[in-house]
């Protein structure tokens, strides 16, 4: 069992995220305000964080280059999701330090398996145990099961 921090203004994609994660065993910590995000990540201690890029406040981009630069959390693995995507995100996400992303709507079975894999490859690397940033890259394409603005697709991509 993984503890998953997931960062989300959206209170449906909120629960769909945690529903989802729980489902796979994982405990999840939602946090529905980027500005609280760090506080809680010290406290909970997560071994994923999955972050929202349209966030108010603090945008994810923001939020993974703090991440980034915080001594306790720079090796957490991070998955991006966003709404909006667009030619040259991949590397702006990346370069802020997300190992996977993922497009809304997404996939169900897409989303589950990069927390797995990126969970997987974390566990794998001894210098994520001993606090350095973690390399693991998976790509991810875009499904079709959350929709935009949040709940699930009528007609869902399992893969």
């Amino acid at each position: 069992m993984a503890r998953i921090l997931v960062v989300e203004d959206n209170a449906l994609n909120i629960k769909l995220f945690c529903d989802l994660l729980a489902a796979h065993g994982h405990e999840t910590e939602a946090v529905t305000d980027s500005r609280d995000a760090i506080d809680a990540a010290r406290a909970f201690r997560p071994d994923l964080v999955i972050t929202d890029i349209q966030l108010p406040h603090v945008s994810g981009l923001e939020l993974m280059g703090l991440l980034r630069n915080d001594p306790d959390l720079k090796a957490v693995p991070i998955m991006a999701v966003t709404a909006y995507s667009a030619q040259g995100d991949d590397e702006r996400i990346r370069a802020a330090g997300a190992q996977a992303y993922v497009s809304k709507p997404i996939s169900v079975a897409k989303f589950a398996a990069t927390v797995d894999e990126l969970l997987a490859a974390s566990a794998c690397e001894p210098e994520r145990k001993a606090g350095a940033a973690a390399d693991a890259e998976t790509p991810i394409e875009a499904g079709q099961d959350i929709a935009p603005g949040g709940g699930i697709d009528p007609e869902p991509s399992f893969g």
